[in-house]
């Protein structure tokens, strides 16, 4: 009987919340052990940063590491409640890091000293009157996009599904960008043009001053790397998954800072080859982008909805079904 194969997918900056993680930190000591392992690495309290009503949480430096420790705290905690053994991992920009985690190919301590410093560039390498908006339509063409960018200071940040697009630059270039696409939309009836609230103009030309010293940290844990596993992980860059090789993997990760998610291949990529995908992370924003290629995502967002699944008759039914599958 074929061993059936699971995916899981992990989603990025912007589905912090406070409180994230609390409850499977209070149920697990897997997810403890993952709260306390990363901030023995960083020198503070990572758990009490993700519990507490702090600001702090939605600055980069630090929303970045509390988001990929809570979503391997979860991670853990589902693994050992479902008993599930995944195959394949992706995960949305921050994500993607966390799937290198839950693949193997890095650990949770090199991972989280690894976004706190990518956090930290990224916010340094911000400039003045930076902007990003998501274009929302029936049915978008990412070249005929980048078309209408043409000359402007403004990127595809994000390619999110077949209906959705995320512009990437100077708040006046992306004001021109939303006009321009306004006219070639078909007039703009049916879009929707949604400011995105980010501190930087993140996957845009303007990160590209983060690559360089990204890569001297991604240089520094290039030894402790498992690139072996690398094939079990989807690239946000290339589209399609990680080859065996270290120096890709590093190559890869730097052009992810300043280069275009591209979303829609990675699950593509993840569809063609599991039989059911599992979204693991405090918010659920993946799941309406695998519903916009009609392939069925299941968000597990709380503790609560790990053991729904893993209790309520359907999903006890679906889990029985992945087990024998």
């Amino acid at each position: 009987m074929r061993k059936p194969c699971i995916a899981v997918v992990f989603p990025g900056q912007g589905c912090q919340r406070p409180g994230m993680g609390r409850d499977f930190h209070e149920a697990f000591a897997v997810s403890r052990q993952a709260y306390e392992e990363a901030s023995d690495t960083l020198g503070w309290d990572v758990a009490a940063l993700c519990f507490a009503d702090d600001e702090r949480i939605h600055r980069t430096e630090f929303t970045q590491p509390c988001i990929l420790t809570t979503e391997m705290a979860m991670f853990r905690a589902f693994r050992e409640l479902t008993g599930l053994d995944p195959a394949l991992f992706a995960g949305h920009s921050l994500g993607e890091f966390t799937a290198l985690v839950a693949a193997g190919v890095l650990s949770l301590s090199d991972a989280v000293r690894i976004v706190r410093e990518r956090g930290r560039l990224m916010q340094e390498a911000v400039p003045e009157g930076g902007a990003m908006v998501a274009v929302i339509a029936g049915s978008l063409d990412p070249e005929a996009v980048r078309r209408d960018l043409e000359g402007l200071p403004v990127d595809v940040a994000n390619v999110n599904s077949p209906r959705q697009i995320v512009l990437s630059g100077l708040r006046e270039g992306v004001e021109e960008a939303v006009a321009r696409l306004r006219n070639s939309l078909d007039g703009g009836e049916g879009c929707r043009f949604v400011p995105l609230t980010v501190s930087a103009p993140f996957h845009s030309r303007f990160m590209r001053s983060a690559e360089a010293p990204l890569e001297g940290t991604l240089r520094e844990i290039r030894p402790r790397m498992d690139p072996e596993a690398a094939p079990r992980v989807a690239s946000n860059v290339c589209g399609g998954f990680h080859e065996p090789c270290g120096e890709a993997v590093i190559r890869s990760l730097v052009r992810q800072v300043s280069g275009t998610v591209r979303w829609v291949e990675n699950m593509q990529a993840v569809a063609s080859r599991a039989d059911s995908i599992f979204e693991i992370g405090p918010g659920r924003p993946l799941r309406d982008f695998f519903r916009a290629l009609d392939v069925d995502c299941t968000s597990v967002p709380t503790l609560s909805a790990a053991r729904r699944l893993c209790s309520a008759e359907e999903g006890a039914s679906r889990l029985q079904h992945v087990a024998m599958s």
